[in-house]
């Protein structure tokens, strides 16, 4: 878990990260700009990074259960709940189970499904094998899925090095379980009764998850705001220039019409 503490009295944002990352890979981009306005607790999820390991299979409603024991031992009150990809799905579920865990949601590069065809599931399975690839060639096939991760060449060998060591903290087999869960995740039936202020950050060129499904998402949720970035599904990390200032404007969004307790 990474901690900022922010302004004295700023609204508290819960970072989510995406699958096959950690909260640093995902996030490390934005901390700087995101610390200076609001406290930051960022978490790994199971199996991700420095997340609980468990025999119990991957759940993503226990990424949520987890995230809201978080809030709770930290005592930081409602959150602001941002979720990144994989983390979108966790922050639904978050705001479902623990309702009153949750301020506010801002919604990245996500969606209310992720695989509604036979094709699609495939691809979550393929990806998920690379990723169980990784157990058996560890040097290559880290080194690649850190490049396929991140969306970048890694040319500076200390940056490549880092990825690579947040990487080999992975459990391989909770981060396929995970993308299988993925494939089954849909909120459709239940995301129209968000009641909380929420934002979604829509990556527009994204290749893995097509902004028809993020724009989707956002029109299911009663006065959900939509702030386009022109990036792809790894702008966060390889073009923060034009991703931080989306996210920044949606948390304003979304604090901006929190109703203060009592």
């Amino acid at each position: 878990m990474r901690e900022l503490p922010g302004p004295r009295g700023a609204p508290t944002l819960l970072l989510l990260h995406g699958w096959t990352a950690s909260a640093d890979l995902n996030w490390f981009t934005t901390f700087e700009a995101l610390g200076r306005r609001y406290r930051v607790v960022a978490m790994d999820h199971r199996g991700h990074g420095r997340g609980i390991r468990s025999r119990r299979r991957f759940r993503l409603s226990d990424c949520a259960d987890d995230a809201a024991a978080l809030i709770d031992v930290l005592g930081t009150g409602p959150v602001i709940a941002v979720g990144y990809s994989m983390g979108g799905p966790v922050a639904q579920l978050l705001w479902r189970r623990h309702p009153d865990r949750v301020a506010g949601l801002v919604l990245c590069a996500t969606s209310r499904s992720f695989a509604s065809s036979a094709q699609e599931r495939l691809g979550f399975l393929a990806m998920g094998g690379a990723s169980f690839a990784a157990r058996l060639t560890p040097d290559v096939a880290r080194q690649a899925l850190a490049r396929r991760v991140l969306g970048t060449r890694a040319d500076d060998r200390s940056f490549e090095s880092w990825i690579q060591r947040e990487v080999q903290r992975t459990d391989w087999t909770a981060v396929l379980e995970a993308g299988n869960g993925l494939g089954r995740f849909d909120s459709s039936g239940w995301i129209g009764s968000v009641d909380k202020p929420t934002a979604v950050v829509a990556t527009m060129r994204d290749g893995m998850v097509a902004p028809a499904r993020q724009l989707a998402l956002a029109r299911s949720i009663p006065g959900a705001t939509v702030h386009p970035v022109q990036g792809d599904h790894t702008s966060c990390v390889t073009d923060p220039g034009r991703f931080i200032p989306g996210l920044l404007t949606a948390c304003a969004s979304v604090t901006s019409r929190i109703r203060p307790r009592g």
